[in-house]
């Protein structure tokens, strides 16, 4: 049981449960359009994922105890590498216009983790975009909406309409709910200087707005002019599921409520495409 855990732990820990949501999300994206397996886009989005998240939560600590890391420290860079040399190769495969658009996001991901902005421009003298009051939530949902939305499309040249728009806009409002569960977990451990949803406004009534922002979700379905009905059965089930993880979450959650089942909902989605289709 001890390396059952071990063996779950790391894969959390090195970002491989993450970036098979973004993965499945992306995968969703090409089903929801009608669109080929791309295994170029998807393996990139899958190893692209693991670099930047592993590079974002654990280069603070090798930067100051690179001579004394623990052994589960030194497997995950290990790792990080690897994956880091596989986005690079699936990179290369990608058309000149996915890789300028990439760029730019690319340069926000560092910036979320690398203090080069100058101090004078935060607030509170915080120091990385991940640290600016309230901005960290909607830094993540774009860059989520981005990769698993415009990223796929713009891949296979579809051009942009409402319907594209509209699933941007949904991807990037449910990957706000999905994040206040953390946020929500976070309180005991986060800075009062980040402004969280939940430090501004308190539980009860982050709660709420995650049920506002979920039914938007919902309800951009039928403004799209291509209605699917297997489009409306997945969406008003992840609504509920993540509408439970939701209402369920707390400060004292365990470590895997979030950390691995809330980050579950984009490969239950997959799932459900697949099954239904």
């Amino acid at each position: 049981m001890g390396i059952l855990k071990r063996l779950l732990n790391f894969y959390i820990n090195s970002s491989i449960h993450v970036a098979l949501a973004v993965y499945s999300f992306t995968w969703v994206t090409l089903l929801q359009f009608e669109l080929a397996y791309s295994r170029d886009v998807l393996y990139f989005v899958f190893f692209a994922t693991i670099t930047a998240y592993n590079f974002i939560k654990y280069f603070g600590i090798t930067k100051f105890h690179h001579r004394r890391l623990a052994g589960w420290l030194k497997t995950i860079q290990i790792f990080s590498l690897m994956a880091f040399i596989a986005m690079c190769y699936y990179a290369i495969e990608l058309s000149v216009n996915s890789l300028v658009y990439l760029s730019i996001f690319g340069l926000i991901t560092f910036l979320y983790a690398i203090p080069l902005v100058p101090i004078r421009y935060f607030r509170d003298e915080q120091k990385n975009l991940r640290q600016i009051s309230g901005l960290k939530i909607y830094v993540i949902a774009l860059v989520w909406a981005f990769t698993t939305v415009s990223l796929p499309l713009i891949e296979v040249e579809v051009s942009i309409n409402s319907d594209t728009v509209i699933t941007f806009i949904q991807r990037f409002v449910l990957v706000i709910v999905l994040t206040l569960p953390f946020e929500i977990r976070d309180l005991n451990y986060d800075s009062i200087k980040l402004a969280t949803v939940p430090q501004r406004i308190g539980i009860k009534k982050t709660k709420t707005i995650g049920v506002f922002l979920l039914l938007i979700f919902f309800f951009l379905e039928y403004f799209k002019d291509d209605i699917d009905y297997d489009a409306i059965i997945s969406t008003v089930i992840i609504l509920f599921v993540s509408l439970l993880f939701l209402l369920f979450s707390n400060k004292n959650q365990s470590k895997y409520y979030s950390a691995f089942w809330v980050e579950s909902v984009p490969i239950l989605w997959l799932a459900i495409l697949l099954m239904l289709g």
